[in-house]
């Protein structure tokens, strides 16, 4: 089996124990908004009067996430109230990291240090991609995030886009903003953050 099929099979057993978490098709939407109005985030629209997590589990591209929200016992916190901002890695991001990390990460014995990573890209508030622009000019080309993990996230504009510097000096671009939920926002990044 190839190092990405193992993740997929991770991933895939991860979500298959997610009770309440697999994304069932949908019979029928109840909410006012237009479909074609919304953000599309993986494939899925991304309905402003739901979660973070009951949006994210929709997303194909947050397969890898949402396993990893599970496996570390975030999925009542990214549901309550909030207000969160969520700079949330692609599966293609988690694919970035070397061969293994994430299937290490993900067993039981690992918990604090997964917890740890998905914490660090969590800021407490609703920051949408408008504040943050103007947080970075305030602060002289940067805003440093204080995460729900306690690091911090150093966010600076390149090449007109947002990114974020993380405390081991890699680099992820957001590369959709403002995807809001009930109980904050997502801004999508293209790499894993890591604390230090």
């Amino acid at each position: 089996m190839t190092p990405k099929n193992n993740l997929t099979a991770v991933i895939a057993a991860a979500l298959a124990a997610t009770t309440g978490l697999v994304a069932a098709p949908a019979l029928a939407d109840h909410h006012m908004e237009k479909k074609a109005d919304l953000p599309m985030v993986g494939g899925a629209a991304m309905y402003p009067t739901k979660t973070i997590v009951e949006n994210a589990v929709n997303s194909q591209d947050h397969t890898t996430l949402v396993a990893a929200v599970k496996a570390a016992g975030l999925v009542e916190a990214l549901s309550g109230p909030g207000p969160f901002t969520v700079f949330a890695p692609t599966n293609a991001a988690f694919a970035k990291l070397p061969a293994g990390t994430v299937e290490t990460l993900v067993k039981p014995e690992n918990k604090g240090t997964l917890t740890a990573v998905l914490t660090y890209h969590v800021v407490p508030g609703k920051v949408a991609a408008g504040q943050l622009i103007e947080m970075i000019k305030a602060g002289g080309g940067k805003a440093e995030l204080k995460t729900l993990g306690g690091g911090i996230l150093t966010a600076r504009v390149e090449g007109g886009k947002v990114v974020l510097t993380d405390a081991k000096g890699g680099k992820a671009t957001v590369t959709q903003a403002d995807v809001f939920q009930s109980n904050g926002v997502i801004h999508v990044t293209d790499a894993v953050s890591l604390p230090g």
